[in-house]
């Protein structure tokens, strides 16, 4: 069974950083590509950001695009999404995401195989 472990959420001012992290199994972060979604009080959830297993690709939505890196530790089985210049239209549940082919299941906006729990980025004005 795939789990993934979430955290590094919290309260940041407008233009201020915050970097989730997104823990999994050796065994998963060796196979599968993996990213982030989040959903908005009263909205669907979105794409976010992913990256592929092997690392070499990346993929990010156009309204983070300048301001969010992902980027993967093999070292430490985890992916990280650093947020920066944070705008109060970013507050969400992040949710991180596994599937072996995120990048091309998120280009056809298909969802995800696996979800981890959230965490909560709140940014105020």
């Amino acid at each position: 069974q795939v789990q993934l472990v979430a955290s590094g959420g919290g309260l940041v001012q407008a233009g201020g950083s915050l970097r989730l992290s997104c823990a999994t199994s050796e065994r998963t972060f060796s196979s599968y590509s993996m990213g982030w979604f989040r959903q908005a009080p009263g909205k669907e959830r979105q794409f976010v950001a992913a990256i592929s297993w092997r690392g070499g690709n990346t993929l990010y939505a156009d309204s983070v695009k300048g301001r969010f890196t992902i980027s993967r530790d093999s070292s430490k089985n985890t992916v990280y999404l650093q947020m920066n210049s944070l705008k109060p239209e970013d507050t969400a549940v992040y949710y991180c995401v596994a599937d072996p082919q995120l990048l091309l299941k998120t280009r056809g906006k298909r969802p995800p195989e696996v979800w981890g729990q959230g965490t909560v980025v709140t940014v105020s004005s």
